[in-house]
């Protein structure tokens, strides 16, 4: 079942959304080679909770962490590790935290350093699949024309959609209906009406779509270990229009004053 949320619960999810793009700019202050994922997964959870707030993933399904960072052709799932970043690597850090009985889940995949041309045409294209989904957000579209969209930019830049994973309705759980796929067909699958919000967030990989989970039961990479890229924003979607909830405005702040 899809539960519509009032505008004070939109209101109270718009909350939860932009504290965690203010902890990913907590991130991306710190990200650079050398940094470990642990080190940004401890400062991470130290802000949230100084913000009276909980991290969202920690805990739920057995997660041990508060971010989830997927390096390279790692897609989503990444649990943090010891291990340094170095140049050239590509982090999708996905963050979720508890507010008010509501949650916010959005990711941002940052660069080490510099990265190859490809890398970076990954990294544009996924972030336009984003943009492009958002646009088909509104009241009597479907969630098929959202699939379609990010699928359709990806496929004509020459990337691959993940099949196995998608994004989600958001609200007091994590996860709610309706799923929302990044491939699909226009005019399929439930019809978007006024309050719903979701989180639109597209995996896109620079080889083939098949992934595969590694044996620590969490973490998903591209089975020919090809780079993936993720962003994910939460959105609401009303009679008057798609209101994006997250936001990346914070973290780009911080990166382009480094």
């Amino acid at each position: 079942m899809i539960i519509y949320k009032t505008k004070d619960e939109i209101e109270l999810l718009r909350q939860s959304s932009l504290l965690v793009g203010k902890t990913l700019a907590e991130v991306a202050k710190l990200i650079k080679p050398g940094v470990t994922t642990a080190e940004l997964d401890k400062i991470a959870e130290e802000f949230i909770l100084d913000n009276k707030a909980k991290p969202g993933f920690k805990g739920l399904y057995g997660c041990p962490s508060t971010l989830l960072t997927s390096v390279n052709e790692a897609v989503v799932h990444g649990l943090p590790t010891d291990k340094p970043l170095v140049e050239g690597d590509i982090v999708s850090v996905d963050c979720g935290v508890l507010m008010n009985g509501f949650y916010g889940d959005s990711a941002y995949t940052f660069k080490i350093g510099e990265v190859s041309k490809e890398v970076q045409k990954l990294l544009d294209v996924t972030q336009s699949c984003l943009t492009k989904a958002i646009e088909q957000a509104r009241v009597n579209n479907t969630i098929g024309d959202i699939g379609f969209a990010v699928q359709l930019e990806a496929e004509k830049n020459g990337f691959s959609v993940v099949r196995d994973l998608v994004g989600h309705g958001l609200g007091r759980a994590l996860h709610e209906k309706p799923e929302v796929p990044n491939f699909g067909k226009r005019g399929k699958g439930p019809t978007i009406k006024s309050g719903l919000v979701i989180a639109i967030e597209p995996m896109i990989n620079m080889g083939r779509k098949d992934v595969v989970q590694l044996e620590d039961g969490w973490t998903i990479v591209t089975k020919d270990r090809k780079p993936s890229a993720h962003f994910e924003h939460d959105v609401a979607i009303t009679e008057e229009g798609v209101d994006v909830l997250s936001t990346f405005k914070y973290i780009e702040e911080v990166l382009e004053g480094k």
